[in-house]
C-alpha cells in the first residue's frame, strides 16, 4: 500500500495558513481538485434538467454522475443515491417520510454513541406520533456501544434502529453488523450513518446489509453535500413521497428543489480525490476507492496509536475510551482544566481543536462535565507524525 502523506499535503493548499488541524470533526480541509471542480463548474453555463439543450443535458449529466459516484463510495446501486445539501436535512426528511406510517405505541431505537443529527429528527418524530424512543447504551469505561443489548433493545413494535458506522466524539466503531442482525428478526429498518468512518474505513453497503447509508461530502474535504443510499431502490417507491414533484421517481421522490449543480460536480472530484489516496491504487473507482481507504485506514491506525499511547502516559492527561475498533478521533480531559481552556491554550500554540463542556450528547452520557468536559481531536488524510508531536509536546507543558 503506498499511502503518501507527504504527497496527500501537496493537495491542499490550506495547510499554507501554518496550523495544525486536528479540527476534522468539522469536516476536513477542501482539496485543491475539489474546488477548481466546483469553480470550473460555476463558470460554465448549466440549466435546469428536463431541456434538450446542452446547458440542460450538463445538469443532467452532473447529477448522474454525482449519483454514480456515491454509488461507487459505499458500494450500491446509483438508482439508490438520493442527494441533498446535507447530512442532516436529509436524515430529517427520510425520518418525516417513515413517521407517516408510524401509530402509538410503534418503537424506534436509536443509540447514545450518534451525533445529534442522527438523533433530534427521531426523537422529534416520536413525540408528534406517540412513538416510543429506546436507547443503545454506551459503556463509559470504554465507550463501547455493547451490540448484545440490541436483542432485548428491539421488539416486534420496532419500526427503526438508527446507529452510527462510527463516532467522530471518541472514535469508536461499533459492531453494527450485529446489531443489524438483531433489527432484522424483527422486521426494522436500519439506517446507518457513515459520515464519519466515509473518510477512513472502505464502505460496503450490500454487505453490511443495512437498508440505508447517510454520508456527508464535507467529513473527507467534499462541498457542503449529503447524500442518502438506498440499498434496495424499490424502498424509494413504498416510502412517502416528500417532494414537491407529483410525478417523481426513485431518488428525486426525497429530494426538494433544484440541485446545486456546481457542488455535485465538487462532490464528484472529492469521490475521485479519495480514490487517490493510495496512488498505487488500479482498477475502476470503486476498486481504487476500496485499496485507497483499506490504505488510510491502516496509515490512520498508527498514528492514533501513536497519538493515544503517547497521550496516555502523561499523567495529567485522561483519554477517554479505549475502543476495540475506531476510526482516528478521541477525546481527552486535563486535570484541573476546562476543556474551553486547553482549546484555547492549543490554539495559541497553533493547534486547533474543539472543546465540548460535555454536558450533552456523547460526552453528557459518559459524564465528561464532571471533569470539566472534553477537548475532541479529529486526525484527517493529511495529519502527520511530526503534528502529532507538536500535540503532545504542547499538552505536556499544559499545567
Amino acid at each position: 500500500m503506498a499511502f503518501d502523506v507527504a504527497r496527500i499535503r501537496g493537495l491542499f493548499p490550506a495547510l499554507g495558513d501554518g496550523w495544525i488541524h486536528f479540527d476534522g470533526a468539522a469536516g476536513m480541509l477542501v482539496p485543491e481538485q475539489v474546488a477548481s471542480a466546483v469553480s470550473t463548474a460555476m463558470r460554465a453555463p448549466v440549466s435546469g434538467p428536463g431541456g434538450a439543450f446542452p446547458a440542460s443535458q450538463r445538469a443532467e449529466s452532473i447529477v448522474t454522475a454525482a449519483r454514480r459516484a456515491v454509488a461507487d463510495l459505499v458500494g450500491a446501486d446509483p438508482a439508490g443515491v438520493v442527494l441533498g445539501p446535507n447530512a442532516p436535512d436529509l436524515i430529517r426528511r427520510l425520518v418525516d417520510a417513515m413517521a407517516d406510517r408510524w401509530t402509538i405505541g410503534d418503537e424506534v431505537v436509536v443509540s447514545r454513541l450518534d451525533e445529534e443529527a442522527n438523533l433530534a429528527p427521531w426523537r422529534r418524530a416520536a413525540k408528534r406520533v406517540g412513538a416510543v424512543v429506546r436507547w443503545g447504551e454506551i459503556d463509559i469505561e470504554t465507550c463501547e456501544l455493547p451490540a448484545w443489548q440490541y436483542e432485548n433493545l428491539v421488539s416486534a413494535r420496532t419500526k427503526a434502529v438508527a446507529v452510527t458506522l462510527a463516532s467522530g466524539s471518541v472514535g469508536t466503531r461499533p459492531d453494527v453488523p450485529t446489531v443489524i442482525e438483531f433489527a432484522k428478526r424483527v422486521g426494522a429498518l436500519v439506517v446507518v450513518d457513515a459520515t464519519y468512518a466515509a473518510p477512513f474505513v472502505p464502505l460496503d453497503l450490500n454487505e453490511l446489509g443495512a437498508d440505508v447509508m447517510v454520508v456527508s461530502a464535507q467529513a473527507w474535504g467534499g462541498p457542503s453535500v449529503g447524500a442518502l443510499v438506498f440499498r434496495d431502490p424499490e424502498l424509494l417507491e413504498r416510502l412517502p413521497s416528500v417532494s414537491l414533484d407529483p410525478a417523481a421517481r426513485g431518488p428525486a421522490r426525497m429530494e426538494l428543489g433544484p440541485h446545486a449543480y456546481p457542488l455535485l460536480a465538487g462532490l464528484i472530484a472529492s469521490i475521485d480525490y479519495l480514490a487517490g489516496l493510495d496512488d498505487a491504487a488500479m482498477g475502476s473507482r470503486r476498486e481504487k476507492l476500496v485499496t485507497s481507504l483499506g490504505s488510510a485506514k491502516s496509515y490512520h491506525a498508527g498514528l492514533l496509536a501513536q497519538l493515544s499511547t503517547e497521550l496516555r502516559s502523561l499523567r495529567h492527561v485522561m483519554v477517554i475510551g479505549d475502543a476495540m475498533r475506531r476510526i482516528p478521533a478521541l477525546a481527552f480531559a486535563v486535570a484541573g482544566k476546562k476543556a474551553p481552556e486547553v482549546a484555547e491554550y492549543l490554539a495559541s500554540q497553533g493547534l486547533c481543536a474543539f472543546a465540548d463542556d460535555g454536558t450533552s450528547g456523547v460526552f453528557g452520557s459518559l459524564g465528561a462535565a464532571e471533569v470539566g468536559g472534553a477537548v475532541r481531536i479529529g486526525l484527517a488524510h493529511y495529519s502527520n507524525v511530526f503534528e502529532v508531536n507538536q500535540l503532545v509536546r504542547v499538552l505536556e507543558e499544559i499545567r
